[in-house]
């Protein structure tokens, strides 16, 4: 035997069945950093005590990295996801109680899209349109959200929606056309006018 193949024979005899666990990663910005380490316990528990998936924070990489501790097992792969998906959430900058309900519900979906895809802003009309967005004291995010029954995060220029299918899908109507510039009475009348048709 040549000696070019035994350290291949070597690496496949040191595979092991923890290779079949599946990993999900979820990269965390260094702004979101500190409140993940004051909200650790909270995202923890619900991820290995209800889930029952491991958890932990990669400190050189800056990752959350979930795992399977069952080698190719189905529920736990749909468990996978959720928790994932849970993280993502709170990355994005939803509170640990509204990302919670992807985790509880099915039918729950995060959003994510850029105030230059609706339309390429720059500089103060960029600003305004996110000022738009929010409204007074916040005024204008919180009606589109209680109407709508979703939650919205802006951060930056990024938009995320969490909330079912067919909420998002008004939220974002309403979000676009204040980009576009529609005034934000004019938004509120189209949205009383959906939920007085319990479209919602």
């Amino acid at each position: 035997m040549s000696t070019h193949n035994r350290p291949l024979r070597k690496i496949q005899s040191t595979k092991s069945a923890s290779d079949n666990r599946e990993v999900r990663k979820v990269p965390v910005p260094s702004h979101r950093l500190t409140p993940l380490k004051e909200h650790w316990l909270k995202i923890y528990t619900p991820v290995v005590d209800h889930l029952r998936l491991d958890i932990r924070f990669n400190v050189k990489s800056r990752n959350v990295e979930i795992r399977n501790p069952v080698p190719d097992d189905e529920i736990g792969s749909q468990h996978l996801q959720k928790a994932a998906d849970f993280v993502k959430a709170f990355v994005y900058g939803f509170e640990v109680e509204d990302a919670l309900a992807l985790i509880r519900l099915d039918n729950l979906f995060v959003e994510s899209f850029e105030v230059k895809d609706v339309k390429t802003l720059k500089g103060d009309h960029l600003s305004r349109a996110i000022g738009r967005l929010a409204g007074k004291g916040g005024r204008t995010k919180f009606t589109i959200e209680n109407v709508t029954k979703t939650r919205i995060v802006l951060a930056d220029t990024k938009i995320h929606i969490l909330g079912s299918f067919q909420n998002i899908q008004v939220a974002m109507r309403a979000i676009c056309n204040l980009i576009l510039g529609s005034p934000p009475s004019k938004v509120y009348g189209q949205l009383q006018q959906l939920s007085k048709s319990k479209v919602l």
